[in-house]
C-alpha cells in the first residue's frame, strides 16, 4: 500500500453535520453531529494518521470481506468442493482473512457525487481462497437528518459466500471521552445465537430471557458486562450476534437503538440483515493513536455491525449466506444519528 492512494471523501448536510469516509477499506473516518445543546463532536472512533488503518487489529470502521465475522476452521464448501480459508482468529478464519486478503486492508476506487460517496472493488477467483470473481460497491448516503445509509452490492461470476457489513465503533458522547458502559442499548431481538469459546455459533438460538443478553427494553450497556455468563466469560464482554426479530428478506426495519444521556444524543439502526453483532470494543486497548491524543482504552467504543450470522456457510439452518452466479446480493444498513 502506497499511503499516498489513501484518499478522504467528506458529505456536509445542510446543518453542518458531516461525515468523512476513506478509501481504504471503504470506511468511515469520522461523524460529527449535534448533541442537545447543538454542540457538535465526532461519534466514530478512528486515528490520528491515515496509514493507521491499514491491518489494523479492530478494523477501525472499514468494510470487511468476503465474510466478515468468523467461519469455523477456514472452511466451507459448496456443490461438493471444499475450500480452504486463512486462519487468523483463533483455530478460525475471521473477517476475510489477513492483511491485504481482508477487503478491510485494500485501496478502493472512491468516487464522490453530491450527498454520496461509492467505493468500488473487485476481487479475483481464488482470492484469499474464495471462488468466483466478485465486484463489489459500497454506497454511502448523507442526508439533512443525519442518516447515514449504506449499500452494499456484490455481484460473482461463480457461487460464493458473502457477508458485508461495516465496522465503525461509536461513542456518543464524543471520540475520546471515556467508555460506553453508561450508554443503554435496546435490540429488536428475542434470541441470540450461543457459541463456543471460539465465538463459533452452536447451530442453535437461545432466548435472551432471564440473561445478560436481553437488551429488548433499554439497558445500560455496563450493567452487566461482566456478569458470569458463559458468552461474556467468551468473549471478555459483548462480542455475540442476535437474531433480528421478525426478519424477512429485502425488508429494512428498526433493530436497535444507542442513547447516551449527558449529550441526549441517539443512534438508530436499521437493516434488512437478519442479524446484528454487538462488540463492545474489548480489546481496542493498544490500537493506533485516536484522532483525539489520547489512548483508546477497552470498552471506549461500541461496534453495531449487521450482518448474516456467523459461520453461516457450514450452518444450514442460519439464512443463506450463498451469492449465486450472476446473482446481485444487496443489503441495506442505516445510522440515523439524532437527539
Amino acid at each position: 500500500m502506497v499511503i499516498s492512494d489513501i484518499k478522504y471523501f467528506t458529505l456536509t448536510n445542510s446543518s453542518g453535520a458531516s461525515v468523512t469516509l476513506s478509501n481504504l477499506g471503504a470506511g468511515i473516518i469520522s461523524v460529527i453531529v449535534p448533541d442537545k445543546e447543538g454542540n457538535m463532536a465526532d461519534v466514530a472512533l478512528g486515528y490520528a494518521k491515515p496509514e493507521d488503518y491499514f491491518c489494523d487489529g479492530p478494523c477501525m470502521g472499514k468494510v470487511p470481506g468476503r465474510y466478515s465475522n468468523r467461519i469455523a476452521f477456514g472452511k466451507f464448501s459448496l456443490s461438493g468442493k471444499e475450500y480452504s480459508l486463512s486462519v487468523n482468529n483463533g483455530p478460525n478464519h475471521l473477517h476475510g482473512g489477513e492483511g491485504e486478503e481482508c477487503w478491510a486492508n485494500r485501496i478502493w476506487f472512491g468516487v464522490q457525487n453530491r450527498n454520496e460517496v461509492s467505493f468500488a472493488l473487485e476481487s479475483p477467483d481464488g482470492d484469499a481462497g474464495y471462488p468466483g470473481n466478485v465486484m463489489a460497491e459500497v454506497i454511502y448516503r448523507w442526508d439533512d437528518e443525519c442518516r447515514l445509509t449504506i449499500t452494499f452490492r456484490a455481484k460473482s461470476d461463480a457461487d460464493t459466500v458473502i457477508n458485508l457489513t461495516n465496522h465503525a465503533y461509536f461513542n456518543l458522547k464524543g471520540e475520546g471521552r471515556g467508555d460506553i458502559k453508561e450508554h443503554t442499548l435496546q435490540l429488536e431481538a428475542s434470541n441470540y445465537l450461543p457459541t463456543d469459546e471460539t465465538l463459533i455459533p452452536e447451530g442453535i438460538l437461545a432466548s435472551v430471557e432471564g440473561t445478560p443478553m436481553d437488551f429488548r427494553t433499554p439497558v445500560k450497556i455496563g450493567e452487566h458486562l461482566f456478569d458470569d455468563f458463559q458468552a461474556l466469560r467468551y468473549g471478555k464482554g459483548y462480542d455475540n450476534c442476535w437474531a433480528v426479530d421478525g426478519w424477512e428478506k429485502g425488508v429494512v426495519r428498526r433493530v436497535a437503538e444507542l442513547a447516551e444521556d449527558t449529550t441526549g444524543r441517539r443512534l438508530i439502526v436499521s437493516t434488512d440483515a437478519p442479524g446484528i453483532q454487538i462488540y463492545t470494543g474489548n480489546w481496542l486497548k493498544g490500537s493506533p493513536k485516536p484522532k483525539s491524543g489520547a489512548e483508546y482504552d477497552d470498552y471506549d467504543g461500541v461496534a453495531l455491525e449487521c450482518q448474516s450470522f456467523p459461520d453461516s456457510p457450514n450452518q444450514p439452518e442460519f439464512p443463506s449466506t450463498l451469492l449465486s452466479a450472476g446473482e446481485i446480493r444487496e443489503r441495506v444498513i442505516e445510522f440515523h444519528f439524532t437527539k
